[in-house]
């Protein structure tokens, strides 16, 4: 099964926006009173969220634990592999 050109798309700004969350983690454990990191960190936390709930809606849950939720009956392995995409 080939993913869509949306699904694609939808999954490498995913990407993108954790690639800075953890960019800016580390960055924060060397300067911990960087309050503009700490608010960027947290904008890019929020659009994290949110673009995972989004993906999520329209494609199927992105891990098997850690915030992605199940629909009824249980649909985990209904969505592609990551393997198969």
């Amino acid at each position: 099964m080939k993913p869509s050109q949306e699904q694609i798309d939808q999954m490498e700004q995913i990407q993108q926006v954790d690639f800075a969350i953890v960019e800016l983690q580390l960055y924060l454990d060397t300067h911990p009173q960087d309050y503009n990191a700490i608010q960027q960190f947290n904008q890019l936390a929020a659009q994290s969220k949110q673009l995972k709930a989004q993906y999520e809606q329209q494609f199927g849950p992105l891990t098997q634990f850690g915030g992605s939720f199940s629909s009824y009956p249980w649909s985990w392995n209904e969505a592609p592999w990551p393997w198969q995409m």
